[in-house]
């Protein structure tokens, strides 16, 4: 039985695509102690974390209405930085999650956010918050630019995990050189419709820069030091900030997951190992 790292980063609401990797990863018989979130793909790396069944995350990732977490105020976005303050999302994921800290789950969940007062990462996980409800840093990583407002906790100024840069993400978490695989999901780009005039052309201009900025963030360069932890999800012209995304559009997403992955998982451990293999060779030979 092989084991890696997943990494489940970025996608918005395309989040069922990282569904259909997590059950492309079980019938691979593939384990894993260690888990790693970002963003979109956080939501499915946390329920199943809290001991949630694949079977009932899918029913909540298909079923669950998108647009009950979608806000636009102005107000909003002048006072917190969002067009959202987030809250009804916090609210739901904490009780799909039943209230728990990182302390209550066995999987060492590391949930990644980028801290703009700084620069940098944040990693909240059993070992830097223990106590803290999983929900909370969940929706520290979920802060979409302009969006969601950001969070703030202690001296940081959290936003979207997926702005990191690579070095944060592919970090050895485990701590033993275990393959880490980072599951990246990527969007087209897509041509709007001609820009309508209206009495308020902020509205419409505002949702097509978030969506710009969401796509391009998925279609980000890899670096080729990381391409062989690598795997790419085509998830073609669906928008990662579309909140009125069809039961149809998500089984599909689940589909192109859960595909994409039992086809390249078996090749990106064979590239990461053979890697392992000739460093092992390399650092003999030098000893020699």
């Amino acid at each position: 039985m092989s084991e890696i790292v997943p990494i489940f980063s970025g996608g918005g609401t395309k989040l069922s695509a990282h569904l259909g990797i997590l059950d492309a990863i079980n019938t691979l018989n593939i384990k894993f102690q260690h888990i790693v979130g970002v963003s979109g793909g956080l939501i499915i790396a946390a329920l199943y974390c809290a001991g949630l069944p694949i079977d009932d995350i899918k029913k909540l990732a298909i079923e669950t209405n998108f647009r009950q977490f979608r806000g636009f105020s102005l107000i909003t976005l002048l006072l917190q930085g969002g067009l959202s303050t987030g809250d009804a999302f916090e609210r739901w994921m904490g009780e799909k999650l039943k209230g728990k800290s990182f302390k209550d789950i066995s999987n060492d969940l590391h949930i990644l956010a980028t801290d703009v007062n700084c620069g940098g990462p944040t990693v909240f996980n059993k070992q830097n918050s223990p106590d803290l409800k999983i929900s909370k840093a969940v929706r520290f990583s979920m802060s979409i630019p302009i969006f969601f407002s950001f969070k703030t906790y202690k001296d940081h100024i959290l936003v979207d995990g997926a702005i990191l840069s690579e070095d944060a993400i592919f970090n050895d978490r485990a701590g033993n050189r275990t393959p880490v695989i980072c599951f990246r999901l990527k969007s087209d780009q897509v041509t709007d419709k001609p820009f309508k005039k209206s009495w308020l052309p902020l509205v419409q201009y505002v949702m097509m820069l978030i969506r710009t900025f969401m796509t391009a963030m998925s279609r980000e360069y890899v670096h080729d030091q990381y391409w062989k932890n690598t795997i790419i999800v085509n998830t073609g012209k669906l928008s990662p900030v579309d909140f009125n995304m069809s039961i149809h559009d998500k089984e599909t997403l689940y589909a192109i997951g859960y595909k994409t992955a039992l086809e390249f998982i078996p090749k990106r451990l064979n590239s990461v190992e053979t890697a392992i293999t000739e460093n092992k060779v390399k650092f003999t030979d030098h000893k020699a």
